[in-house]
C-alpha cells in the first residue's frame, strides 16, 4: 500500500550560494516542486510514496527522476517529455531568509501532463492523494490534476490540497481564486499559509478564515504561520500549536515539510476521524509538523534539508 501519492510539478530550484570573485550571484541546483517535497518528507519519515507528473527528457529531468528513486519515491508515474524542457525556478532570499521565485515555465514540462498520462494505479494503491494549485494554472495539467483528484475521491481516498499560491503563474487573481476554490471543494485535508488564507477569505482572522475554508468542504484545515507555529480547525474545534524555534537559513520547502508531516500522521485515518479528532490530538499533529517545517528551514534547498523522525523528536523536546 502507498501512503501518499502526489501529482504536480517537479522542477529544479536554483538556490543562492553566495557570490563569485566578480561579485555575481551563484546558484546551486536543487530538486524541488511542492508535491515532490511533500512526498520527500513522508518518505523521510518512513512512508511509502509515489509521484505523478512530467519533466523534460533532458539532463534536469533525468536528474530529478534519479532523486525521486534515491529518496524511495516511486517514480513510475513520472513522464519525461522530449519536446518541452524541465521547469526551472530561481529562488531569491530576503534579509529574513524568506524566499520568492522567478520561474522559467513558458511552458515547462510540468504543465504538459495530460489526463491520459495519469497513472491511476498509483492512486488506486494509495491512502492519500495530494495535489496543489500550480498544476491548475493552465491546461493540460489543470485537467489532469482535477481528473486525478476527482478519481481519488470516488475511490474513497483522502484528498489533500495545498494552494501553494504563486501569483506570477496566474493570468489574474480572479482565475487563481476560482481554480483554488475548485481544488478546496475536492479536498478532505487543506493546508494553507496565512497569506493564502487571507487571499481566499478576505480576512486575516485565523478563527474566521479557517471556518470559512472548512465550510467549503474539507474535514481538516491547517494554517501554517511560519515562525509563529500553526493554526488548525476541524468540525470538533480549533486551536494553535507553538513553533519549534530554530535559526532559519532557507525557508524553501518548509511549508511542504509541514504538509508532509501532517499527511504522515493522518495516513491511517478516515474522513470521519479527521472531522471528529479532538483538539488535543490535532495540536500534537500540528506541533510535530511545525518541527518538521522549522528544521527544513535550517538547511539549504527543500528535499535535501528534510529532517527525520529523531530530529523532529529532539526539536519538540528543545534539544536542538
Amino acid at each position: 500500500m502507498i501512503d501518499v501519492t502526489a501529482l504536480g510539478e517537479l522542477l529544479i530550484d536554483f538556490t543562492p550560494e553566495g557570490k563569485n570573485a566578480q561579485g555575481a550571484a551563484l546558484f546551486s541546483q536543487n530538486p524541488g516542486g511542492a508535491p515532490a517535497n511533500v512526498l520527500a518528507m513522508v518518505a523521510r519519515l518512513g512512508g511509502r510514496t509515489a509521484f505523478i507528473g512530467k519533466a523534460g527528457q533532458d539532463a534536469f529531468g533525468r536528474y530529478l527522476r534519479q532523486v525521486l528513486t534515491e529518496r524511495d519515491i516511486d517514480a513510475s508515474g513520472l513522464v519525461l517529455d522530449g519536446a518541452v524542457p524541465t521547469t526551472l525556478a530561481f529562488v531569491h532570499l530576503d534579509e529574513k531568509n524568506d524566499r520568492s521565485f522567478t520561474f522559467y515555465r513558458s511552458p515547462g514540462a510540468d504543465q504538459m501532463l495530460t489526463a491520459q498520462e495519469v497513472s491511476l494505479d498509483l492512486i488506486d494503491r494509495c491512502r492519500i492523494f495530494h495535489f496543489g494549485s500550480v498544476s491548475l494554472t493552465r491546461d493540460p495539467s489543470r485537467g489532469a490534476a482535477l481528473y486525478a483528484a476527482e478519481y481519488a475521491g470516488k475511490q474513497g481516498k483522502l484528498v489533500s490540497f495545498d494552494p501553494n499560491l504563486r501569483p506570477m503563474l496566474w493570468e489574474s487573481e480572479a482565475e487563481a481564486r476560482a481554480q483554488i476554490e475548485h481544488g478546496i471543494r475536492l479536498a478532505d485535508i487543506l493546508k494553507v499559509s496565512e497569506e493564502e488564507m487571507e487571499f481566499l477569505t478576505g480576512t486575516a482572522d485565523l478563527a474566521a478564515g479557517s471556518e470559512y475554508l472548512l465550510n467549503m468542504g474539507p474535514a481538516l484545515v491547517l494554517v501554517s504561520l511560519g515562525e509563529q507555529g500553526s493554526f488548525f480547525r476541524n468540525h470538533a474545534g480549533y486551536g494553535s500549536a507553538p513553533p519549534c524555534r530554530v535559526e532559519a537559513v532557507d525557508t524553501t520547502g518548509a511549508g511542504d515539510a509541514f504538509a508532509g508531516a501532517v499527511l504522515w500522521k493522518v495516513r491511517n485515518m478516515t474522513r470521519a476521524e479527521l472531522c471528529s479528532m479532538p483538539v488535543s490530538a490535532l495540536g500534537e499533529i500540528a506541533a510535530f509538523a511545525n518541527a518538521a517545517g522549522a528544521l527544513t528551514a535550517t538547511g539549504k534547498g527543500a528535499i535535501p534539508a528534510m529532517p527525520d523522525a529523531e530530529q523532529i523528536r529532539r526539536c519538540l523536546k528543545k534539544e536542538v
